[in-house]
């Protein structure tokens, strides 16, 4: 049955050695299912206000290990592990194919997920985010982003442990050699244009090394998809919702 109401229904899931909360809005809708992977920190509760408001397809996302409701991992993980682990519990919900989108750190396993699963990826979101992974402090650096000052928004919520985990997780990772791949994925780059921790450049990197790639600065700094909510939702669903050949131009 589908849930049409703002509230996700909320699982707790097992892959992998992990325990992770998982959210899902509208379970049940039509359409290809949209995966959503949040910053580092990040947690269920900072990305909702923007997936309630991506109507017409289920969408769903989790609190990656010692983040908000998931506890710690009890062993460090990598990249291709935590893409794995996503696609496993995708498997579980009976999606062969999903739309992934990914902001800032997500951002960058969204990448890892589309490279390692490329054919189960139907499109790509990448937001605030980058081909290489070079500054472990970025989720404390978001702490200083102007929009989310001015918001009131509470970032990160994660254990130290969970911190330390997601940026070992990443740390030295790097999409350069293999995004060219992604070529027959449609891939839309969101970008701050007051970014200070992901300056746009790095979107115009990634759309440098994928063909047909499309990149849009747009306003806000590093948070814009939660500070931005609305305007980013309906840029989101509009992209997912383009006829294939529109898509792909």
């Amino acid at each position: 049955m589908s849930r049409i109401s703002g509230r996700p229904d909320i699982s707790t899931q097992h892959a992998y050695g992990l325990t992770l909360r998982v959210a899902r809005w509208r379970v049940g809708a039509g359409g290809t299912p949209l995966l959503f992977l949040n910053g580092i920190g990040a947690d269920i509760a900072a990305a909702a206000p923007l997936l309630a408001q991506l109507h017409g397809r289920e969408v769903w996302t989790l609190d990656m290990p010692g983040v908000g409701g998931s506890p710690d991992a009890l062993l460090p993980y990598g990249a291709p592990t935590m893409a794995a682990v996503v696609m496993e519990i995708a498997e579980r919900f009976g999606q062969k194919q999903v739309d992934v989108a990914g902001f800032s750190w997500g951002g960058a396993l969204a990448q890892q997920v589309a490279i390692q699963f490329p054919g189960r990826v139907r499109r790509l979101v990448l937001m605030a985010t980058t081909p290489t992974v070079t500054a472990p402090g970025i989720g404390w650096a978001a702490l200083l982003d102007d929009d989310m000052l001015a918001s009131g928004l509470k970032l990160p919520t994660a254990t130290p442990l969970g911190l330390a985990y997601q940026t070992m997780a990443m740390a030295g990772w790097t999409s350069v050699a293999m995004l060219p791949q992604l070529k027959t994925i449609p891939v839309l780059i969101l970008m701050g244009e007051r970014d200070g921790v992901v300056p746009a450049c790095h979107g115009q990197a990634i759309a440098d090394l994928i063909d047909g790639a499309v990149l849009e600065v747009v306003p806000g700094s590093h948070l814009f998809p939660f500070t931005h909510a609305a305007d980013i939702a309906a840029r989101i669903s509009a992209f997912l919702d383009q006829p294939a050949e529109q898509a792909a131009a």
